[in-house]
Formats: C-alpha cells, structure tokens, sequence
C-alpha cells in the first residue's frame, strides 16, 4: 500500500473535517508555551522570567496531561477534553489579564503554571483515537496505524510551524498579549469540537476496556527520558532564537524563524511511511538522535536570523522522524487499555524538557547571549544518543503489535 492510499483511506474512515479539527485543536498548545515566553518578557523586561513562565506552563501541562490521559481511559475522552478545553481556554485570558494590570512575576509565573495544566493534548489523544477507527480493515490495519502515527507526527510538528507563525504574525501587528488571546479562543472553539468529535466514542471505556496493566517499565522510562531530551532541544532553540530576534530588533520574527524547525520536519514526518519493516525502531531511534546531534553542532556557530534560518530548518529534518519513533514504540509497549496514559505521558515528557530546556537556556541567555541557549540544544541532542545508544538491547525486543482479532465494524461514519 502505497503512502498516497494509505493516508487517503485513513482520511476515508474519518471525513475531512475531523482532521482539521484534530489539527486546529492542538494550536493553542504549540502556541501558548512561546505566547508565555514572549508576554511575560515584555513586561517583566526579563528572558530569565520569561523562560520560567513558559517553563511553568509546560511542566505544568506535562504533570496535568497525563493525569488527564488516565482519566480519558477510564471515563472517555469526550468529557475529560471539553472541561479541559474551557478551563484551559479561560486560564490563558487570565494570563493576559494579569500581564496587562502589571502583576508581579511571580503570580504570572503561577497563572502560567494554572494555564498550563489545563490545557489538553490533543496530540497524543488523537494517536489514541486511530486503533479503534482502524478497526476492520483486516490485513491492511497494521499498516494504516503506522500511517497514522506518521501522518500524527507531521501534524504535531505542523503545528509547531503554523503555531509559532501564527503568534508571531499577531505580536507583530498587534502584541504578545493579543497572540495568547487567539490562542485561547482556538482552544476554546477547536479543542471543544475535538472533544465532542463523533471518534470519541471509539475510546470510551466501553470499547477501550478498564485502564490497568503496567505501564511504567525500564523500557517506557527510557523512551520518557529519549522524548524529554528532545523537547530540551525545543525550549533552548525557541529561547536562543527569541534573544537573537530581540538582539537584532525584530522579536516579532522570532515566532517565524523558530517555526522553520518544522518545516522539513514535517515533510520528513509524512515520509516516515516510506521506511521499510526492516529498518526496526530501534535503530530508527539511534539513527535520527545521532543526526540531531550532528544537525543541531551549527547553531553555536550562527550570528544572524538569516543563517538561523537555514540551520533549523535542516535540524527539522530529523525531529518528526525521532519523535514519532518513540511514540510508536511507546504505543506499541503500553498496555492497550493504557495507551492514553501512555500518548499522554510521552508528551508530558516534551514539556518537562521544554521547560529544562527554555529556563536553562534563559538563564545563560541573559549572562551570555544566545549562543550559550544553543550549547543547551547541542547538550540535549549529545544525551539523546546516549540514551539511545544505551536502550538499543531493550528497545530491540519491542515486537510489532499484533492486532487483536476483531469483528469487523465501520470505525467511525465519515463526516463531510
């Protein structure tokens, strides 16, 4: 099956629509750690109090996210992810609010961290959501999930394209507090929609079973540790290209020069389908950190927004193809019943590093500028081959998951 029909036949199962909405719905994530960065930067006049907003928004949504995770397995993800939506939604206004009326540092710090464990992942939900509507398709399942995975990877990495563009396009014309409003809004309208999306259903407990087995192992720890890393990666790189931004005048372009990180990134993502069986997991993981290593060496280098440009986005070329090699061998180790927990957990595990990544990087930004942010990037990566050089026996024994035999039934209605 070639990747043309296999992502036009999982578009089939689902309509069109939920793929917008599943995509648009997870904006506001990719958005509101930066939108953070930036407004309370501004008017704090501090990179070090910014980084620990954004840093309190993301490990606050990485404890938060696989707690809702959980209780998506367990009573559906059809009324955990609206709740999270609107609360979510509202704390990112409060956010704001609090900024403009000049509050102190550490308040928005905490308003941040209040925000920041509510705001679903729709992400990883949705990776959950793709066994259940795969479901009789026979022979073609296995595949069409590692479509699936692929296509998801991509669109969590367009979304930290587009997410970072579109805050950028708003600080630029208007202010950072106006782009953290628009993220509230997409999460309020889209995240909602998401939750309340007909394929909710698929996951309910009914389908999906009471949530137990174990899920925390030596194996899911090193794959948590692998995707943390690279979400270091992330927070030093947003953080080192927002001092640069600000060093040459042009902050405004900062949201848009980070957002080129993704742009090779999700064209190698989609390519993921192209891989052979043949070239397991495992190596994949070790193949890729190896080159965020060698990709990532240049930005200690890089004077200018123009040759930061040409550095990330090449970097992008390898950060979908890692992150949706630990995703998939996350999935396919997680109880079944636990997936949620697990998709959950692997993100959490982004936003710790993002946090460990963007206040470390602010801290030696502010004492030496934007080159010490990078050497956190540069670290982050040499970590991630060691890990993965040291998992390699253990990740190599995660087989294939075999598909549960299953009556066959429509997934899903497809909607217009």
């Amino acid at each position: 099956m070639s990747p043309l029909v296999s992502y036009r036949r999982l578009l089939g199962l689902t309509g069109p629509l939920y793929v917008v909405v599943a995509f648009v719905g997870r904006l506001p994530a990719a958005m509101s750690q930066m939108g953070a960065l930036l407004l309370v930067s501004s008017v704090t006049g501090s990179y070090a109090a910014g980084g620990l907003a954004a840093g309190s928004l993301a490990v606050a949504n990485a404890v938060g996210s696989p707690v809702a995770g959980a209780l998506a397995d367990r009573l559906g993800q059809r009324p955990v992810v609206v709740v999270q939506s609107l609360l979510g939604g509202a704390g990112l206004l409060v956010l704001v609010a609090l900024a403009h009326r000049g509050a102190a540092t550490g308040v928005l710090v905490a308003a941040a961290g209040a925000a920041g464990l509510l705001i679903p992942q729709v992400g990883p939900l949705a990776r959950v959501r793709w066994r259940p509507i795969t479901r009789g398709t026979g022979a073609a399942r296995s595949r069409l999930v590692d479509a699936a995975f692929s296509y998801e990877g991509a669109a969590d990495e367009a979304s930290y394209v587009l997410g970072p563009a579109l805050l950028g396009v708003v600080v630029a014309i208007a202010s950072p507090g106006t782009a953290v409003v628009v993220a509230a809004a997409l999460l309020l309208a889209f995240g909602t929609w998401f939750g309340l999306h007909p394929t909710a259903r698929l996951v309910d407990p009914d389908h999906a079973g009471a949530a137990r087995g174990r899920l925390v192992t030596g194996t899911f720890a090193a794959l948590f540790g692998a995707q943390l890393l690279v979400g270091v990666l992330f927070g030093s790189v947003q953080t080192g290209t927002s001092v640069l931004a600000e060093a040459q005048g042009q902050l405004g372009l900062a949201g848009l020069v980070h957002a080129t990180l993704g742009i090779g990134s999700v064209l190698a993502g989609l390519a993921m389908v192209l891989l052979p069986d043949s070239f397991h997991p495992a190596r994949r993981l070790l193949a890729f950190a190896v080159g965020m290593l060698v990709l990532s060496a240049p930005l200690l280098l890089v004077d200018g927004l123009g040759p930061l440009v040409a550095v990330v986005m090449v970097l992008g070329t390898v950060i979908a193809p890692y992150m949706i090699t630990t995703f998939t061998l996350a999935e396919r180790v997680a109880p079944r019943a636990r997936v949620g927990a697990a998709m959950t957990l692997m993100a959490g595990a982004t936003g710790i590093g993002y946090a460990l990544g963007s206040s470390t990087a602010g801290r030696l930004a502010d004492a030496s500028g934007h080159t010490a942010a990078f050497a956190v990037s540069v670290t982050g990566a040499g970590l991630a081959v060691v890990l993965a050089l040291v998992a390699q026996p253990a990740l190599r024994r995660i087989e294939r998951v075999a598909d549960p035999v299953a009556t066959p039934e429509p997934a899903v209605s497809p909607v217009a």
